[in-house]
């Protein structure tokens, strides 16, 4: 039960998510939340490292769409187009549907597409319900949606059960 759960990685930042780790495992599409994984939830400035980290992913030919559950579409199109690469909102992570249709925005596949989000219960169940490499990485900012913050409380024991066994780092969290 606890595969469900179980991020196939995890880094502290998307900064610090290692492209050449990941084409060595045929990742060439990306799926990446928005809030607290980009940027912080509300901000509309995009930190220089997600910006140089999407860069540098993109430069290598991968194909990038943010998949988010957000409630702010203007802000998610603002950061999209900031970023020039295409976005879903809506996306009903963890339902595989949602996952699927930003699948099809950039052509993945399957064995080749990785999801990259803070969170288990959206991000990490919802790839490893559909069969994706998933990567789990810490919250940027504190401030987070009142939904997540319950979230949170459940993924609280989660997250320790997972470092206990050695399957993820708890570095900040």
């Amino acid at each position: 039960m606890l595969e469900i759960f179980t991020p196939k990685q995890y880094a502290h930042s998307l900064a610090e998510i290692d492209l050449d780790g990941l084409a060595k495992l045929g990742i060439k599409y990306i799926l990446l939340d928005l809030d607290n994984t980009i940027l912080p939830w509300r901000d509309y400035e995009i930190p220089q490292e997600s910006c140089e980290w999407i860069k540098a992913a993109l430069g290598r030919g991968m194909k990038i769409c943010i998949a988010s559950n957000t409630r702010n579409p203007a802000r998610l199109c603002h950061v999209s187009k900031e970023l020039d690469i295409p976005c879903l909102d809506k996306i009903a992570k963890p339902r595989r549907t949602g996952l699927r249709a930003a699948m099809r925005v950039i052509g993945g596949k399957l064995e080749e597409t990785a999801i990259i989000g803070d969170q288990i219960f959206t991000d990490v169940v919802g790839g490893n319900r559909l069969g994706i490499h998933t990567v789990l990485v810490h919250p940027m900012h504190p401030r987070e949606f009142a939904g997540t913050k319950i979230s949170r409380l459940f993924e609280k024991p989660i997250i320790a059960m997972l470092a206990k066994r050695g399957l993820i780092g708890t570095k900040g969290r």
